[in-house]
């Protein structure tokens, strides 16, 4: 009687495993759902969806599980560890066909992206793995005499390792490479007990301990020297963004711009700092109109503001310090791997990539507690609810059908999806450039206005403002049109073009300016572009033409002054 009973309670324990295994399966492989063809390139709203489903399978599943096994505890953080694994290795391998050309990459520039749009979130997320395979390959290393099952998660963590070793240099993320340095230093160097040894040797040898660190910060800026200079004007980029995003945290620190004003209050403060006119030539070179921080901590300050930024810290840090006191090493290797690419990149603007770190966190601290448990269910239901609610794949399938009219000039029929669609996206910045475009086109500039003045806050990309000087052009309202189209030389002083149109503003009879014309036009014919083209080209002879045209008109005038 007593072994039926214990195999009863084997039997639910296990399916109680298997259900916890499928809910946490359920969510986690979102991050490897690829974007569908019907959707505009790089949206992130089909993921979304699955996660608000997933969300709520991984709660039933999770349920179940609770009511087949209410006395012993679930086996949550090894199901995390290992679905992660498992996943590490799917989009390894999805890298290594893309890398040998069996399989096409999401970006058209890179050929390397795995299941992401861009190589840089996609070589995060390998960082992240890293030190979960790392950590599960030293600890079963150890083992003399290995079960069957042990024998298959050794010969996988270490698969899986050497995969992730093989794709992550191909991937050119230096964030992501420096993720796994830090993460995979600290996972061994908790496995081989370092901090005790270390106290030891500094006891016995001081002298050389001194020398040893000294060496060893000289070989930290020289390789992060190396690294910086690697794509030195990418590294020049992001501090430049860094810099604009602390005054941008300077102007509001403790509650923040807001939910999502991360690009119009970038984009202002942007403008604001190149209208004061000292900055230098590289910072002109660099700039450009972000979407996120690329760096997760001064987008959460500039949001939320920066108290909220600390309550944040501090609960990943008591999830660290909690996981490492339970000895989930691994788990904790790949919450620090995550941090400090979180750094330099945008990994929490990817719901899937997003997902897994809470998943990460969760399992650090839930243990045998089931109360955190249910909190974390809580949590996800939440979340689940929020995704499914304010889902808008079905929204971006119809605006991708009436980009495609938006493409071919159809701008009537384009406008007639956009007007549509307008209330469910009209918090996406690209939509509604081109909404308002269209409507530009179509000679309707009072209300291609006001959708680009919305569009601007949710962009902070200058062509709204030379679409809007534009408007006022062609309305006659030269001032406006003037104002908007020098904001736009402020917010990228390195465009071309908003000083093209502001010759073409000075050169109308009605506002005719000349010697600001003169120095418009003198800009776009010796600016340097970032990229040389041919509507470059066309630029520039038209000012040339317009330069033919100035000097006519102003010897002309110089004679009838001096006839009078």
């Amino acid at each position: 009687m007593k072994l039926r009973l214990e195999l009863i309670r084997m039997t639910k324990k296990d399916m109680a495993d298997v259900l916890t295994l499928t809910g946490v399966t359920a969510v986690l492989s979102v991050v490897a759902f690829a974007t569908p063809n019907d959707i505009p390139v790089g949206e992130i709203a089909y993921q979304k969806l699955w996660l608000g489903r997933m969300t709520f399978v991984f709660v039933v599943c999770c349920v179940c599980a609770f009511c087949l096994n209410r006395k012993q505890c679930l086996s949550f953080p090894p199901i995390v560890t290992w679905i992660l694994i498992v996943l590490g290795g799917i989009e390894a391998i999805w890298g290594l066909r893309q890398i040998y050309g069996l399989a096409v990459s999401n970006h058209s520039l890179y050929a390397l992206t795995g299941s992401f749009y861009n190589p840089g979130p996609y070589s995060g997320y390998l960082a992240t793995i890293f030190p979960l395979c790392m950590y599960e390959w030293l600890n079963l290393k150890e083992k003399t005499e290995r079960t069957w099952v042990e024998q298959g998660k050794y010969y996988m963590s270490l698969g899986v390792m050497l995969l992730i070793l093989c794709v992550l240099p191909a991937g050119m993320s230096r964030s992501a490479w420096i993720a796994a340095t830090i993460s995979g230093t600290w996972v061994y160097g908790m496995h081989a007990s370092w901090g005790s040894r270390l106290k030891e040797i500094g006891k016995r040898y001081r002298r050389k301990v001194i020398l040893a660190c000294i060496a060893g910060c000289v070989t930290t800026v020289v390789i992060g020297y190396a690294l910086f200079q690697l794509k030195a004007t990418s590294a020049n980029g992001r501090l430049f963004m860094w810099k604009i995003s602390s005054m941008v945290i300077a102007e509001s620190p403790v509650i923040g711009h807001g939910t999502g004003s991360f690009v119009s209050a970038y984009g202002r403060t942007q403008e604001d700092y190149f209208a004061n006119g000292e900055y230098s030539e590289t910072e002109e070179l660099v700039a450009g109109s972000p979407e996120y921080a690329f760096n997760e901590y001064l987008q959460v300050a500039v949001e939320y503001g920066i108290p909220f930024l600390l309550v944040v810290s501090l609960v990943i840090g008591f999830c660290i310090w909690k996981g490492s006191g339970e000895g989930r090493i691994g788990l904790c290797g790949s919450v620090i791997s995550v941090l400090v690419f979180a750094f330099s990149s945008y990994p929490m603007q990817i719901p899937g990539f997003a997902v897994t770190f809470y998943f990460l966190l969760a399992a650090c601290i839930i243990g045998r507690s089931k109360i955190i448990l249910l909190l974390f269910i809580s949590m996800m239901v939440l979340l689940g609810t929020y995704y499914w609610k304010n889902n808008q794949y079905d929204a971006c399938k119809e605006w991708y059908r009436g980009k495609m009219l938006y493409n071919i000039g159809d701008y009537r029929s384009a406008k007639k999806d956009y007007e549509r669609l307008h209330p469910q996206l009209a918090n996406r910045g690209a939509f509604m450039f081109e909404y308002g475009y269209s409507l530009h086109k179509l000679k309707e500039y009072d209300n291609s206005t006001r959708i680009l003045e919305e569009a601007m806050a949710h962009s902070s990309d200058p062509m709204i403002l030379n679409i809007i000087g534009k408007n006022y052009q062609a309305s006659g309202a030269y001032e406006k049109a003037e104002e908007y189209l020098i904001r736009s030389t402020h917010r990228l002083p390195g465009r071309i073009y908003p000083y093209y149109l502001l010759a073409k503003l000075y050169a109308e009879p009605e506002c005719r300016q000349l010697e600001k014309l003169k120095r418009a036009a003198e800009i776009v014919l010796t600016k340097e572009p970032k990229v040389q083209s041919t509507a470059i080209k066309e630029m520039r002879k038209e000012m040339e033409k317009l330069i033919v045209d100035y000097n006519k008109l102003n010897s002309n005038l110089k004679k009838e002054v001096e006839a009078k």
